[in-house]
């Protein structure tokens, strides 16, 4: 039996390694049971601390013996609020000394998650709790300190990305870090022109990385409200864009990643109401242009790719677009035919969603 085109093979363990593995069992059910019995007693001591790394490093997946861990180190690890009664002088000490334990403490902790993270990189509680070491560290330490430890993990992620470019955990992830870089907590700036130079390098180490295309689409308004682009630096900027992604199709047609950034582009044309429009200025005539442009770029890749979805999908939809655009009451005959064809060729390659095209030809009606 195959997954994913990779034979499933069957493991034969020999009764030394079962019983090695009841052993494990028994262990790391002892050790589950140690901590339930000392948090169900209201115990967050160094001990239950320690337990926690133990079981920890066998399961990083178990959330709730994440939260004890943050349990314990609010209640043992980390500093108190400093004493009222304290004199200025002796709480300015105070302070810097609990900072620096804290930060101590906190360097600890996010070097614990980095095995973790290396081994089990999209599990979602150790990412969770890394970034609830990071709202610590804003709490806890001196603004550049601070600023300081969210850059390094800046840095982490793209090292992540760098060996897995398709992890969605990480570049989600990202998108927090940036977001945090970018506060007035941090005393940031807007890192909009970086972030979009960074979709530039992934999506030139590989055309399917769907998340960087993503982050790249989120980012444009932003990108062209901080140029101060008018509404001519906007068209070329589309053009650029639409110039980038046609060059990915010519490689890769079979790549949804890069039709799904071509339709993203195609609704910032035509005007689907949905987020801020790339080109707000054009008009019905320039869209229909437009649109005819991509619709003929895109046929001539039927002569090299004649069983592709993807191809049809987009002459299909397009080609409802355009006569929603010149507000045709019928289609033109030759458009009328292709459509037809394309259609057809749509129920051949994906029967599943019959349906749809099935909608898209009463659309075009």
């Amino acid at each position: 039996m195959a997954s994913h085109g990779v034979t499933r093979t069957v493991r034969v363990r020999t009764e030394e390694q079962r019983l090695q593995d009841l052993e494990k069992i028994k262990k790391y059910r002892d050790l589950e049971n140690q901590i339930r019995t000392l948090v169900a007693s209201g115990t967050y001591s160094l001990d239950v601390f320690e337990l926690t790394t133990k079981l920890l490093r066998q399961n990083p997946e178990y959330y709730t013996i994440w939260n004890v861990r943050r349990r314990c180190l609010i209640s043992c690890l980390l500093s108190k609020a400093t004493d009222q009664q304290a004199s200025d002088g002796q709480e300015q000490a105070l302070d810097t000394k609990n900072q620096e334990s804290d930060g101590d403490v906190l360097q600890s902790e996010i070097a614990f998650t980095m095995p973790l993270l290396l081994e089990f990189p999209k599990c979602y509680w150790i990412w969770n709790f890394r970034q609830w070491l990071l709202s610590q560290a804003i709490q806890r330490l001196p603004l550049p300190v601070a600023r300081k430890i969210w850059e390094t993990e800046l840095s982490l992620v793209s090292k992540m990305l760098n060996k897995d470019q398709r992890n969605y955990h990480a570049w989600g992830y990202r998108r927090l870090v940036v977001a945090q870089l970018e506060s007035p907590e941090l005393d940031g700036k807007s890192m909009a022109e970086d972030e979009f130079a960074y979709t530039t390098k992934m999506i030139r180490l590989s055309l399917s990385n769907f998340s960087a295309w993503h982050n790249r689409s989120q980012l444009i308004p932003k990108v062209l409200q901080q140029r101060g682009a008018d509404d001519e630096a906007r068209a070329a900027f589309l053009v650029e864009e639409l110039n980038l992604v046609r060059d990915g199709l010519n490689v890769g047609p079979e790549d949804q990643s890069l039709w799904y950034y071509h339709q993203f582009l195609v609704s910032q044309i035509v005007g689907d109401g949905i987020g801020q429009s790339i080109t707000p200025a054009l008009t019905v005539d320039e869209k229909v242009a437009y649109l005819r442009h991509e619709i003929d770029e895109i046929k001539d890749l039927l002569e090299d790719y004649d069983d592709i979805k993807w191809i049809y999908e987009a002459l299909s939809e397009y080609t409802v677009a355009l006569e929603r655009l010149e507000q045709r009451t019928e289609s033109k005959s030759n458009e009328a035919s292709d459509l037809q064809i394309w259609l057809t060729k749509l129920r051949a390659l994906d029967p599943m969603r019959t349906g749809r095209w099935n909608d898209v030809e009463q659309q075009a009606r």
